[in-house]
């Protein structure tokens, strides 16, 4: 019966290198849509590259920002694109139009942005030395409550169906509150370390917890939730390297939630978990010298993307080929298996057909609907509730044509946008956000960041002039 399981269904992790996406410029941190179709990948010259990945090619190039794009997250239906750099802006993009949307000035920089799960209308920042920040696309903001005043070191994320925001900050005690009202519904010390990263799964009811201990820790969510507010729940696994005593850099669940991958701080190698025993299925080890930067998994297929030296490189399963034909009810076996043969099995009409075997040939004819075809399963991320057909899979590509006279079919490259300028029409708000940290860390980026773009506009002034 598990021969039988392992060949039906196979290992639903990456074994082996299959290749790698060159943006050109230096990659610094990636994300895929919902359907796993499009790759969006910041870059160090603040471009956003989004790849078709069934294709493996550049659909489209956004120049989003001055500065290194350090954070990414898509919208639910995929046709908006968040993004964070260091220039301390946040910024919305219409995927189709690459045109930006809304601008948000910091007075800090930004660690994480993230969209919400279910309202492209709300996202989640996480500013450097700062308490996270709840943003509405109107404008308005809310500070998410941290445990200590004095205590700034904070991570955040929203649960899958994003209900909740949950914190974390550096004396390892984790905070999980409602959204939008950011009421206080449960909280647990996880360790005494910093909490690194917080992590949900796309199915299930589980999130992982990396600490500064180089433990990976994963709790239930719903166990978390009841166990309340200074409760203890206890965590399912706790992962980690008992050789080397990683210290992990990224951390992310596979597309079913069955696997854990941590990336290594130290150098380019991936760990592989099984969430449900804990035990450690696969190391996948990258070009040695080289540093890791990201890891994400595909939301549907078993396919890893990480990025380190300003590449991005793909992780998947060993593909072996068979171009044998056979019919199609043919089963190759491995070994010879006793079969016994009925006695009517090869007679071309049955005379002595019993009573129970015509009622099996009445369910094979039995008509099935196929019309009401049940959703598939890898899709249903966090209980589907938005019609496929609004959901952006692919980005059609448009050809640049160099001369008329050479016709439409001459050259064809990637759309790029232009950077937002004076121009461009987008909503722009300044977020004042209140700490010493932001009044240490605001005069001098914004001093730096203010120089730049004027100096910049000036010589674009000039330029018109003549």
């Amino acid at each position: 019966m598990n021969l039988e399981l392992l060949e039906s269904f196979g290992q639903n992790y990456p074994e082996e290198f299959d290749g790698a996406l060159d943006c050109i410029s230096l990659a610094v941190t990636c994300a895929f849509n919902k359907r796993g179709t499009l790759l969006a990948v910041g870059c160090n010259d603040g471009r956003i590259v989004l790849w078709d990945f069934l294709t493996r090619g550049i659909a489209k190039i956004i120049s989003a920002h001055m500065h290194p794009v350090c954070s990414i997250s898509w919208s639910r239906n995929g046709y908006k694109i968040i993004s964070a750099s260091t220039d301390n802006n946040v910024c919305i993009w219409d995927v189709l139009t690459g045109e930006c949307e809304q601008k948000y000035r910091f007075p800090s920089p930004i660690l994480k942005v993230q969209f919400h799960p279910r309202n492209d209308h709300m996202f989640l920042v996480c500013p450097m030395r700062h308490a996270a920040v709840l943003v509405d696309t109107d404008g308005d903001h809310q500070i998410v409550p941290i445990d200590e005043d004095s205590d700034l070191s904070i991570v955040a994320s929203f649960d899958r169906r994003g209900q909740h925001v949950v914190t974390g900050n550096s004396k390892g005690k984790v905070l999980v509150l409602s959204c939008p009202a950011l009421e206080l519904k449960a909280s647990f010390k996880a360790s005494t370390t910093a909490i690194k990263s917080i992590e949900f799964a796309r199915r299930g009811n589980c999130l992982l917890v990396n600490t500064g201990d180089r433990l990976i820790r994963v709790y239930n969510h719903q166990e978390v939730l009841n166990a309340g507010k200074d409760g203890d729940p206890e965590p399912i696994q706790k992962l980690q390297d008992l050789v080397n005593k990683t210290m992990w850099k990224k951390c992310c669940f596979s597309g079913d939630g069955e696997y854990v991958c941590a990336g290594s701080a130290r150098q380019h190698a991936l760990y592989i978990w099984e969430k449900s025993v804990g035990n450690l299925v696969k190391i996948l080890h990258g070009t040695k010298g080289e540093l890791l930067l990201d890891v994400v998994w595909h939301p549907v297929r078993p396919i890893i993307a990480s990025i380190s030296s300003g590449v991005v490189s793909l992780w998947a399963q060993n593909q072996v080929e068979n171009w044998s034909a056979f019919a199609p009810d043919f089963k190759e076996l491995d070994e010879n298996v006793e079969y016994d043969e009925r006695e009517s099995e090869f007679d071309i009409s049955d005379e002595d057909k019993s009573v129970a075997q015509g009622s099996d040939d009445q369910d094979e004819e039995l008509e099935i609907d196929v019309t009401s075809v049940e959703p598939v399963a890898a899709f249903c991320s966090s209980d589907e509730e938005v019609d496929d057909s609004k959901v952006l899979e692919f980005l059609p590509i448009a050809p640049d044509v160099e001369d008329p006279e050479d016709g439409p079919g001459s050259t064809s490259a990637p759309v790029t946008s232009s950077p937002p300028s004076k121009t461009t029409k987008y909503k722009s708000f300044d977020i004042q956000l209140e700490g010493a940290a932001c009044q240490e860390v605001h005069p001098l980026l914004s001093k730096a960041s203010k120089e730049k773009p004027s100096s910049s506009r000036k010589a674009n002034s000039k330029r018109s002039s003549k």
